[in-house]
């Protein structure tokens, strides 16, 4: 980019200022995709017009990109929305990093964090080694900096600036309305406004800057991916294959009497669990958490061991590939037993948030720890990040379908079908993306009468609870938008009920007298 430096500048003032529009004292919404895709746009274009074109295998990162960033606009729940973010500005990352080379399969966790660590070191310090470079190109060709072309423009409006203000002083006097105007043009620039001005022409620079140095690495520094651990491994193993053999020995050994003990019980039927003296919410409750835990540990512990044994022998490899199968099968075994404590769990006091990204973790670790037992036996260890970052896409992807909150609405929904109590005060926090839910439960025609007025009251608390206000286009969110048309279709339904704000805690009467209090808060 030395032969058009400004084209570079221009692109990434531009970009900051649409960041100040986009994000400055705005709710988050439509802004992210936005941002994103203008981001994309313009690294593509710049990195084109010179010459610059992407990797093949780089533009597969364009998809998820886009999907992610998009969500976060559709989906309100909280961690759905944290981690749509996380990941779009991770794969960016990673687009950034192998942008002419391609190489990011190939990828090992390490080359991903050395990858990170160097592109973050270009972010801070690329763009004023680019100045440098091209301050030092001009004083030995003798050409002149921009500053030389921009200075007399700065002279002619420093002096154009009192000659304005005298005819704009006389076209006030002039005309009302003209002046007007001008008085509310003037009061962009009030003092008071100076501190937020000068702060945000500082986020504006910032932002530029560190895009620049994005732009920068991608067009400098992502053609020569060298891999880490390639030629060389980055740990030596060290570890005998009979300790390594020991340790997963007793470890299969410890497993396998858990699982023993949990077909015989868990997965023999409630009978075998009542002997013992447990109901089966008392047995569920206990330990689904615990076992999660343990799996993931027991991932780490075979990560571990697998880059620090030797393996002098083909025998000793095959028996290592054969204790992880072992250990992997166990492993899963006990995630099955996890899973079928939290379903007990559920039916005895229903879904929440934290019980449904249990489940769709408890999936995408099961599918993780059977890759990497076969890879294990391929012999292609190296391929672990690339499996990793599609389980955590797949993870992410999983929440995006499910729809979180409108799934713990429908599910209690049923278990109140069953006879189950409804908790109201739990779905008056779940976010705008559990209002249509509400509102298409509502109008089930075989819910009871008190089932209904539940969720009449859910969503009436919540309109006390969710102050109503107008937002900028910047914040446009579809699951808002969705919430608001699906609550207008119960505005007949709803008028028949009276709501008390007055005091703490608002109260909720409905038409037949009952009266109900607002417990839940709003939180999200």
């Amino acid at each position: 980019m030395q032969n058009h430096p400004n084209r570079l500048w221009i692109t990434v003032l531009l970009l900051g200022l649409a960041f100040d529009l986009l994000f400055w004292k705005k709710a988050p919404g439509i802004s992210f995709a936005i941002f994103v895709a203008l981001c994309l746009m313009a690294g593509f274009l710049l990195l084109w017009r010179e010459g610059l074109r992407p990797a093949r295998n780089s533009l597969w990162l364009i998809l998820p990109i886009i999907f992610l960033a998009v969500m976060t606009f559709i989906r309100a729940e909280s961690m759905t929305t944290l981690l749509n973010y996380t990941l779009t500005l991770f794969l960016m990352a990673v687009l950034a990093l192998t942008f002419l080379g391609g190489r990011w399969l190939a990828y090992s966790l390490g080359d991903y964090i050395a990858g990170i660590l160097r592109l973050t070191g270009s972010t801070l310090g690329l763009g004023m080694s680019f100045l440098g470079e091209r301050r030092r190109q001009q004083r030995e060709t003798g050409a002149k900096g921009c500053l030389y072309r921009v200075w007399p423009i700065l002279r002619g409006i420093l002096m154009a600036l009192p000659i304005v203000a005298i005819f704009a002083a006389l076209l006030a006097s002039a005309d009302l309305v003209f002046a007007q105007r001008l008085d509310d043009f003037i009061a962009l620039f009030r003092l008071e406004k100076l501190p937020e001005y000068i702060l945000r022409g500082v986020l504006i620079l910032v932002s530029a800057y560190f895009l620049a140095g994005v732009f920068l690495h991608a067009a400098t520094k992502s053609k020569e991916e060298k891999l880490l651990g390639v030629e060389k491994p980055l740990l030596q193993p060290f570890l005998g294959f009979a300790e390594t053999a020991t340790v997963l020995g007793s470890v299969m050994l410890l497993f396998a009497a858990f699982v023993a003990i949990q077909v015989q019980y868990l997965f023999g039927g409630q009978a075998n669990i009542t002997l013992e003296g447990y109901t089966y919410s008392e047995y569920a409750r206990r330990g689904f958490s615990e076992l999660v835990t343990v799996a993931f540990f027991s991932l780490l512990l075979l990560l571990g061991l697998s880059a620090i044994t030797r393996r002098d022998t083909a025998r000793e490899g095959k028996a290592f590939s054969a204790l992880g199968g072992g250990l992997v099968l166990l492993v899963l075994v006990i995630l099955a037993s996890a899973f079928q404590r939290l379903l007990l769990y559920e039916e005895a006091y229903g879904f929440s948030r934290l019980r449904t990204y249990t489940h769709v973790f408890m999936i995408w670790l099961g599918l993780l720890l059977a890759a990497v037992a076969a890879l294990e036996i391929l012999r292609r260890r190296r391929a672990f990040a690339l499996v990793a970052v599609l389980a955590a896409l797949g993870f992410i992807v999983s929440l995006n379908a499910v729809n979180v909150d409108a799934f713990i609405v429908q599910q209690n929904v049923a278990r109140t079908m069953r006879g189950e109590e409804l908790d109201r005060d739990y779905l008056t926090t779940l976010s705008e993306d559990a209002v249509p839910a509400l509102v298409s439960a509502y109008g089930t025609p075989s819910l009871s009468t008190e089932s209904r007025e539940a969720l009449a009251v859910t969503l009436l608390c919540r309109s006390v609870y969710r102050q109503e206000e107008s937002l900028p286009w910047q914040s446009f969110q579809l699951s808002r938008w969705k919430a608001g048309r699906a609550m207008r279709t119960l505005e007949a339904d709803l008028k028949a009920y009276v709501v008390d704000d007055g005091d703490w805690p608002t109260t909720v009467i409905s038409p037949q007298g009952q009266e109900y209090e607002c417990l839940g808060g709003w939180i999200d």
